[in-house]
């Protein structure tokens, strides 16, 4: 085997057995499932405003429902899940929303739509988080990136969820109606989807036989866990940094999804028509560099794919807030999206790779904080307005791009990992931080 000392933040997996193929697949079911299941309550998201009589301004406050639900599954699932693991919580999760889906169309008023909404939140939340902690795990199999391609395909499930919810709005179905049959229809494909998930974590390979101190080449002490509490201090600190990055990435992504159409309709006088394409554009964009981005990843490392990433986002974002034309506002839009397509991913993976028996735990809390940004999104934007134009506002998500290019070295394994006496090395980056 190779000796040489290999980079800690760009290097491919070692060789390693056939990946587990049903459970990537399984995956990427759940990924699009998650996405369809919230994609069709937000299809049906006027509808069951007018059926519950419910006002703008009462709806805004019952989706803050909606987001605590979400930000409590995740807290409470990640622990579950390094615990009892992914294979339990991941299908319980599935189960969970897509049972949780027919509240909000059998809801008759606004309290009995915040209990409703609560309770799918608490769903999603609890999906989220499995399907992510799942997808470190697959990932961990598979020796190389693959995260990136699960989180387009939770896009993917959006897209899925507008083409069948249009056509039923149109037609008149009642929304209980039709949320219940993508209800049963997520109960299906969480049945077939969850026998392929994986078991247990896979055992690391390690790179060579036991030193001359006796540790293994992973870095390890030869029996039991590393004793030394520094290092769940250190571990502890980069999972909070990973977290704040993600608060900062997803309310930029969250400001793409509240105010893209805004902007090109008010600050650039566009028809409605055109407007809605700013974020087409943009979640067009976001997917398909997210289907591109694990190539990326697997052949420059994710530092440099948050690093890019964010400044390519920074770029895009600026390029939209300053035109003064609507083609050009568009690309920025699209810039933008592709900028951020990758970020957000590396985040999830890094926390899940940074320590194997807590996982969930520091999965959970990447995911609600950043949970937590895209819902401060149009809060934070909103009260901006009244101060300085729309797209002047859109510098505040550029600085947090700004911050993750400077920031994005947190990506890097630990370097304080123990040396291995007559060999330089390091655990191997896609083992520990991917």
């Amino acid at each position: 085997m190779d000796d040489r000392p290999r980079p800690a933040d760009d290097r491919p997996f070692p060789a390693a057995a056939p990946p587990p193929r049903a459970a990537r697949l399984a995956t990427f079911a759940f990924f699009a499932l998650n996405g369809f299941l919230m994609g069709m309550w937000i299809v049906h998201l006027p509808v069951v405003e007018h059926r519950t009589g419910v006002d703008h301004a009462v709806l805004g406050r019952l989706l803050l429902l909606l987001g605590a639900g979400a930000f409590a599954g995740m807290r409470l699932v990640g622990p579950l899940a390094d615990r009892f693991g992914a294979r339990r919580v991941v299908p319980s999760g599935a189960a969970l929303c897509a049972t949780a889906l027919v509240l909000p169309g059998l809801a008759t008023d606004g309290w009995t739509l915040g209990a409703a909404l609560l309770v799918l939140g608490f769903g999603n939340g609890a999906l989220d988080v499995g399907m992510n902690v799942h997808a470190v795990q697959v990932e961990r199999a598979y020796r190389r990136p693959v995260m990136s391609a699960f989180h387009a395909t939770f896009s993917l499930g959006g897209v899925l969820a507008a083409l069948a919810g249009a056509p039923a709005l149109g037609r008149g179905w009642p929304p209980v109606a039709t949320l219940a049959a993508a209800g049963l229809l997520g109960l299906a494909v969480t049945a077939c989807a969850a026998p392929a998930l994986l078991r247990r974590e896979p055992e690391p390979e390690p790179e060579a036989g036991p030193d001359a101190a006796g540790r293994p080449a992973d870095g390890r002490p030869a029996t039991g866990p590393e004793p030394a509490p520094r290092r769940g201090r250190r571990t502890s600190t980069r999972v909070r940094a990973l977290a704040g990055l993600a608060l900062l990435l997803m309310l930029c992504e969250g400001v793409a999804n509240d105010w893209s159409v805004l902007h090109l309709r008010d600050a650039l006088d566009a028809p409605a028509a055109t407007a809605a394409l700013a974020y087409g554009c943009f979640s067009t964009a976001m997917t398909a560099g997210r289907l591109l981005t694990d190539r990326v990843a697997a052949r420059h490392g994710p530092v440099d794919v948050l690093r890019y990433g964010a400044a390519v986002a920074a770029t895009g974002l600026t390029a939209a807030a300053l035109s003064p034309w609507v083609p050009l506002a568009l690309i920025g839009w699209a810039v933008f999206g592709i900028g951020l397509s990758g970020c957000v991913p590396q985040l999830f993976s890094a926390a899940g790779h940074a320590d194997r028996d807590a996982a969930g735990a520091n999965v959970s809390r990447v995911a609600g904080l950043g949970y937590l940004g895209m819902l401060a999104g149009p809060a934070v934007i909103g009260p901006l307005t009244r101060v300085m134009p729309l797209n002047l506002t859109f510098f505040l998500p550029v600085a947090f791009c700004v911050v993750a290019v400077c920031a994005a070295g947190v990506l890097r394994p630990p370097s304080a990992a123990p040396v291995r006496e007559g060999r330089a090395a390091r655990p191997s980056a896609r083992d520990t931080a991917h």
